[in-house]
């Protein structure tokens, strides 16, 4: 049969454990080291930048960063979801997640976080004492998540999935038949995708705007993107169902075939996004609230950068031949150690850095290095404790 001719009675094939798979170990690795590089680039970008030093080319690398590799993850996350709450109990899925995700994010809460933002509040107030700023945090406020922000909202989507699987385990049946008709024709999926994704995050930048956060203490989610991540996560979730390796996702498809077009498809929405931001700046005069329209078009543009860069990373890492350990594959056991340690890590270095009167290149490259170095290795060391591979 031909491998269209299969996609209605796959789509429906019952979930199986999957074993580890190269190339996504790899993205996932790969958006871990994204992430430190966003932050170590942050505080010298030239527009809202809290260092002397700034380049504007930080501000190339930071828009588009922010502008997918949170989505993208959320979409890895939700791969291996459905197969893992079919082979677990309620009770048995409910417990590994609180203690993958739900401990994690409560031991960050009360220790990394409040270190990570102590180098902040020191550059305001030299004097004050760790314990009085931690106090102040966890009982006034503002107690900032950080990037562990994350870490919550993956939580929460989890327990929505296993809630979702026990009403109907066909749900992400449609999805799942897109996914396989994308072994074929990747933009048959990047459609959907970027259809779902302009339903999930438009109307909602419309009414909220960017800026605004949903925040309880440490809970806090970017509220025009909860239901954008969401989507992202379930469609993730509906692509690895079943029959992964002949979908989207399979390294004998079209989609690591056709890379470089999908680098092509990356660049134009990226570049007319700062075209939207020059109108924005030049034209509109930086106004505050954006007018509904600038909102609409600039959030359409985004989704298809999201959707496209997406398609384009995970095609590289498809196309990869090389089965050897590289620097990824090292770094892979410990990635999810470096995400939750590294902020104050990168934000010390920072407030280390600050008096000197460095290139910004400089001073986020020696960030850069140094957070990575330094987060991989307290991690690696963190895992050494007894049962603390089990979390990290």
């Amino acid at each position: 049969m031909s491998h269209s001719a299969t996609i209605g009675a796959e789509a429906h094939a019952a979930p199986k454990a999957k074993a580890r798979n190269l190339s996504l170990d790899r993205a996932r690795t790969f958006l871990t080291l994204v992430v430190l590089l966003h932050h170590a680039v942050i505080p010298y970008t030239y527009f809202g930048h809290t260092d002397p030093a700034s380049w504007a080319g930080f501000d190339v690398v930071v828009l588009a960063t922010d502008s997918f590799f949170m989505a993208m993850f959320f979409f890895l996350s939700g791969l291996f979801t459905w197969p893992g709450i079919a082979r677990k109990a309620p009770s048995v899925f409910l417990r590994d997640r609180l203690l993958r995700l739900g401990l994690p994010f409560a031991i960050a809460a009360f220790t990394v976080i409040p270190l990570a933002y102590y180098a902040i509040a020191l550059r305001h107030d030299p004097g004050l004492s760790f314990t009085a700023f931690w106090w102040k945090t966890i009982t006034v406020g503002p107690w900032p998540s950080g990037p562990i922000w994350f870490v919550w909202v993956l939580l929460a989507f989890d327990l929505t999935a296993s809630l979702l699987y026990r009403v109907s385990a066909h749900l992400v049946d449609p999805g799942n038949r897109v996914s396989l008709r994308g072994f074929d024709q990747p933009a048959v999926f990047w459609l959907l995708l970027v259809v779902v994704t302009t339903i999930a995050y438009v109307p909602a930048l419309l009414y909220f705007g960017g800026s605004k956060w949903f925040e309880l203490g440490p809970f806090s989610v970017q509220a025009s993107r909860i239901l954008l991540y969401f989507a992202y996560f379930f469609i993730g979730v509906s692509v690895g169902a079943a029959n992964f390796e002949r979908g989207i996702l399979s390294a004998g498809g079209q989609l690591p075939k056709q890379r470089w077009l999908w680098v092509i498809a990356t660049l134009i929405p990226y570049c007319l996004m700062w075209g939207m931001i020059y109108i924005k700046r030049e034209v509109l005069g930086n106004p505050d609230p954006q007018p509904h329209w600038y909102q609409a078009i600039y959030g359409t543009f985004f989704v298809l950068f999201s959707g496209s860069i997406l398609l384009a990373i995970l095609a590289f890492f498809l196309h990869q031949k090389s089965r050897g350990p590289n620097l990824l594959d090292r770094m892979q056991a410990d990635a999810y150690g470096i995400f939750l340690v590294h902020y104050p890590i990168a934000l010390w270095i920072q407030y280390a850095l600050f008096d000197y009167s460095w290139p910004a290149i400089v001073k986020a490259a020696i960030g850069f290095v140094l957070t990575v170095i330094l987060s991989w290795a307290l991690t690696a060391a963190l895992r050494k404790i007894p049962g603390a591979s089990h979390v990290l």
